[in-house]
């Protein structure tokens, strides 16, 4: 079961919550403080933007921290503005028990750049009800991020 917004503000620890990114059945999550783009570590905040140049790709990390119930699951989606222009966005489940800021990657498959502003809502987030908790609700490598978290998947 998908939770409606009512559900989503009484049960989701969302911070710094936004009543515009809230959606009937979703949540808008906003660019945050930090990127990574052909192969530079940007300050979002402090230049105002990002610019991911046409066929590459970036890491952003999202304004919100998310801390979902062990009964909870989360699953994303590039908004359909961005899509338009060309961002497709890879993203994992976000499990059971997670917590934290969340390092989203998005791809310019365009021949344009596109520009993401500090703040802009870019990716949507629902949230969906389990049957059952999990046996083991998520703690693993990424868990409590607060940064952009390059991946941690060991290398041959």
């Amino acid at each position: 079961m998908l939770l409606p917004d009512w559900k989503i503000r009484k049960e989701i620890l969302i911070e710094p919550f936004s009543e515009e990114s809230l959606q009937p059945a979703g949540y808008d999550l906003r660019v945050g403080r930090e990127a990574f783009v052909s192969g530079k570590l940007i300050d979002v905040e402090k230049e105002g933007k990002v610019v991911i140049p046409p066929r590459e790709y970036a890491l952003i990390l999202t304004l919100e921290r998310v801390k979902l119930p062990d009964d909870v699951m989360g699953d994303m989606k590039i908004r359909s503005s961005l899509a338009r222009e060309g961002i497709l966005g890879s993203f994992a489940w976000v499990d059971p028990g997670w917590d934290g800021n969340l390092t989203l990657m998005l791809y310019n498959a365009s021949n344009e750049p596109v520009e993401l502003k500090y703040g802009e809502r870019f990716v949507q987030i629902v949230f969906i009800r389990l049957e059952d908790p999990p046996r083991n609700p998520y703690s693993g490598n990424y868990q409590g991020s607060t940064r952009l978290v390059f991946s941690k998947r060991k290398k041959l």
